[in-house]
């Protein structure tokens, strides 16, 4: 039992720098800044980072036949690693792209391979509760980034004059930590799956509620990257914040999304997946419609903080009904909806567009639709699952 739990830490690690990608929401709005760009230009970031999943989702599969599974994820953490070190050299747009770009492959290989890799470590029932934990622990990195870029900006760092920057070194070495502590770990792998492959995945998208759940995917991650790169401008716009100000928004966003996750694993042992959706969704209509008009800041937290506990277990109970509509197919089933978190390349972009012809109220705009989608699909789940 102990040898477990030592195999274990090392593995919640990886999980910690899972969170690292989530990073890119509070740094797109300090390059905004830096660079004087539109929000439009600003968004490229995120989309970029998302982007990553459409790419190599499923080949990430298929080289875990290959290679196994600790060695796919020491791999991602040496692509994460390489992408946290190039803002050290400088803020230019083209590092930059560069830098997000590695760092949302990075973390495709480490989503697609991390959770496979925690049930070598972890079994049976304690399985779904260790890989809660898991989400928790990547809730920390998530919520911690804000304030680390804040400190940097507020901060006069002589030794390293990276400003907010400095975020980027300090998650660096926690991904080097990672890396040597995972690879002198020892774990045995059970023997490989059968390899998917795109026209596996892609054949599964003419069931139509393997498509609901795939679309149902695309908003929930659209909606969690939206909001965490729009809160702070939101602020900053209607209260004429300063952007260190605003960065509190993304940390409360991530803090309440946190307390959902661990919540949702004791309400969802009590209470059917459809009625906590239902819940969960209601939630972030009403923080929809109040962003729209709201500009006194309580109200504007209230509403953040509704976003992240009602978003916070829509991934989980979207991709568990999908793996029971197809219970034969789960490879591909999990490929298809990994390839999902693409919708957070779609959104922000989008979101973009419409902040710079409208203003914030146009990003809302964007992800309420989003919420309206995840609310038909809540209709759609007592009847659709064949």
């Amino acid at each position: 039992m102990a040898s477990k739990y030592i195999k274990l830490l090392p593995v919640m690690l990886c999980f910690f720098a899972m969170g690292f990608v989530d990073l890119v929401g509070i740094a797109s709005n300090y390059v905004k800044a830096d660079l004087a760009l539109s929000d439009a230009q600003a968004n490229i970031f995120p989309s970029l980072v998302f982007f990553w999943f459409l790419i190599f989702s499923v080949p990430t599969g298929m080289l875990m036949n290959r290679i196994g599974r600790k060695r796919t994820v020491l791999l991602s953490l040496v692509v994460t690693a390489v992408s946290l070190l190039l803002p050290m050299f400088g803020d230019g747009y083209g590092l930059m792209l560069c830098s997000f770009s590695l760092l949302g492959i990075g973390n495709a290989l480490m989503q697609t391979s991390l959770n496979p890799l925690m049930s070598s470590v972890v079994s049976g029932n304690k399985l779904a509760s260790s890989l809660t934990f898991g989400q928790f622990v990547k809730a920390i990195a998530s919520f911690l980034a804000p304030y680390i870029a804040m400190w940097g900006a507020t901060q006069a760092i002589p030794t390293f004059g990276l400003e907010w920057r400095v975020l980027f070194p300090v998650y660096m070495v926690v991904a080097v930590i990672a890396i040597l502590w995972l690879g002198a770990t020892p774990i045995e792998e059970e023997q490989p799956d059968k390899a998917s492959s795109f026209g596996g995945c892609l054949k599964l998208l003419g069931r139509p509620f393997i498509l609901l759940c795939f679309l149902g995917i695309m908003c929930h991650v659209g909606i969690d990257v939206g909001t965490n790169t729009t809160a702070p401008k939101l602020l900053m716009e209607r209260l004429g914040m300063t952007l260190d100000e605003a960065s509190w928004a993304t940390s409360l966003y991530f803090i309440f999304r946190t307390v959902g996750c661990l919540s949702g694993t004791f309400i969802l042992s009590r209470f059917s997946s459809r009625g906590f959706l239902w819940l969960s969704v209601g939630m972030m209509l009403v923080a929809m419609a109040g962003l729209m008009v709201a500009d006194v800041h309580y109200v504007i937290y209230i509403c953040i903080a509704l976003i992240g506990f009602g978003n916070s277990n829509v991934f989980s109970i979207i991709f568990a009904q999908a793996l029971l509509a197809e219970p034969g197919k789960k490879n591909e089933v999990s490929g298809l909806m990994i390839m999902g978190l693409f919708g957070g390349t779609v959104f922000p972009l989008l979101m973009g567009f419409a902040a710079d012809a409208i203003g914030q109220s146009g990003a809302v705009g964007v992800m309420a639709v989003g919420v309206l989608y995840l609310l038909f699909y809540t209709l759609k789940l007592k009847t659709a699952k064949q």
